[in-house]
């Protein structure tokens, strides 16, 4: 009877007998460089719906790319094309859906006008938190609901970032009431615009790179874009003193890496392996980048720019809250697949919200008690 030591030893000492994303395990032990027996590498198309230059949105696509073609050894690799390079930002999925991109890097929440549901996986008004939504995600049935969603248009969708909790935006007039939101003129995304639509306000959607010249035109009131680090560079401050919190409308904000579906189905299945994990390492590595940025940045706008940070008043708040549960409601009904994942999600946001009210809640509340802030 052979064993696998007489095996080995006899095997050539340059056989390769495992391989690793493009490299192999000699029967000394050595790591060796295997030739590529496959074809050419093959180019990828990855339209972003963010411009390359914008803080930490812009270079983490890049960063992703990088991560893929490392992780195969340069047999895919894609190339990150801003907005109006392939398509324009709010196009970025249906060039995916019809092949003339390859792969996608935006939020969920860009594609609503397709379905509602899509919400559900960006993120929405007292929804879950960014480590929440991968836990539902990944953990709560929330990936085969988004698989069977999209891939009604040839999209295959992984998470692929998070930029956290958001603020509550900039304001050229303080907040004191709920009527002071009536006739006020906001850019704000996703389902908190409708929320703020139906308390008075006038909802305008535009790009990030759009918003501080608004402001200065004096063509909007108010704006939300991210949080400290992202609208620090953007300077919304020189123009909106009154920076509100909470961010009522997104708790979390996800980044999805939307693949063509039939390209997907091409793929082997270590290479869809090796995307997936690089896809799990880029969205943990944004929410960090973020979390350590914005702490940076908010001590700036506060004490280098004299930035009024404001929290919005009780009672806006609660109609705000109010009319958000209205609103979700609503969209549920829109279809029977966003029903599903509506009840998948607040069933979800039930049991995690019990689990955070024990655990985060408890001991920041702990904290902000007995350390001072700032």
């Amino acid at each position: 009877m052979m064993h696998r030591r007489d095996f080995l030893t006899g095997a050539s000492a340059g056989a390769v007998i495992g391989t690793v994303a493009g490299y192999g395990l000699a029967a000394d032990g050595r790591k060796t460089v295997i030739p590529s027996a496959s074809p050419s590498s093959r180019e990828l198309r990855l339209v972003s719906a963010w411009a390359k230059e914008t803080p930490g949105l812009g270079p983490s696509s890049e960063r992703l790319a990088k991560r893929i073609a490392d992780a195969t050894a340069g047999r895919l690799r894609a190339k990150v094309y801003g907005p109006g390079e392939i398509a324009p930002a709010f196009g970025s999925f249906d060039a995916v859906s019809s092949g003339a991109a390859d792969m996608y890097y935006g939020p969920e929440y860009y594609w609503q006008g397709k379905s509602r549901a899509y919400n559900f996986f960006a993120s929405v008004p007292l929804g879950l938190t960014a480590i929440e939504l991968g836990a539902w995600i990944r953990f709560g049935g929330g990936q085969a609901l988004w698989d069977e969603l999209s891939a009604g248009f040839n999209i295959k969708p992984i998470l692929a970032g998070n930029s956290g909790a958001q603020m509550g935006g900039w304001y050229t007039k303080e907040i004191r009431a709920v009527e002071d939101l009536k006739g006020l003129r906001i850019r704000v995304q996703g389902i908190g615009g409708e929320v703020m639509r139906r308390l008075g306000a006038s909802v305008v959607a535009m790009p990030g790179s759009e918003i501080l010249g608004a402001l200065e035109a004096g063509s909007i009131d108010a704006a939300e874009w991210i949080g400290p680090w992202g609208d620090l560079a953007f300077g919304f401050h020189k123009v909106a003193k009154n920076y509100y919190y909470p961010g009522f409308h997104e708790p979390c904000a996800a980044v999805t890496l939307g693949i063509n579906k039939k390209l997907w189905d091409d793929l082997a299945p270590e290479q869809r392996g090796l995307i997936e994990m690089c896809a799990a390492a880029e969205n943990d590595m944004l929410h960090a980048e973020f979390a350590a940025n914005n702490a940076k940045a908010l001590v700036t706008l506060i004490g280098q720019h004299q930035v009024q940070l404001r929290r919005f008043p009780d009672s806006v708040l609660s109609a705000l809250a109010k009319m958000s549960e209205d609103v979700l409601t609503e969209v549920a009904s829109a279809d029977d697949m966003t029903k599903r994942v509506y009840e998948s999600y607040t069933d979800f946001r039930k049991m995690a919200t019990a689990w955070s009210e024990v655990s985060d809640r408890a001991y920041l509340e702990l904290r902000g008690t007995t350390l001072p802030a700032g």
